[in-house]
């Protein structure tokens, strides 16, 4: 579900006093965009886009690749057949996960 490897990654090339702004800036913007998820006419696929965007930057695989698969659909014709609730689910599982070792890489050590 997440990438670790990738999180280490990005904190070693931002420095772990900085790792935790990209954090808080990383679940603001995301929760902001899922907040509006598919409410305007012709979005979806770009909100797809930048979600899949912030997700796989922070380790997020799965629901980079749930957003993935719904922007491929949206380029395809099929927006009606992305479901909003279900990349919101992923996230939120993705989150929780996410947030449960979240205080081993987000220490200034």
């Amino acid at each position: 579900m997440i990438d670790w490897d990738r999180v280490t990654e990005l904190r070693a090339e931002v420095g772990a006093e900085e790792f935790a702004e990209v954090v808080d800036l990383f679940l603001d913007e995301v929760e902001t965009t899922l907040a509006r998820l598919g409410q305007t006419p012709g979005q979806l696929e770009d909100e797809l886009h930048f979600l899949k965007g912030s997700a796989w930057n922070l380790g997020f695989r799965e629901f980079g690749a749930l957003c993935q698969d719904g922007e491929r659909r949206c380029v395809a014709g099929q927006e009606a057949s992305v479901d909003p609730a279900a990349v919101r689910a992923s996230y939120a599982r993705s989150k929780q996960a996410f947030m449960a070792r979240a205080a081993e890489f987000l220490s200034a050590a």
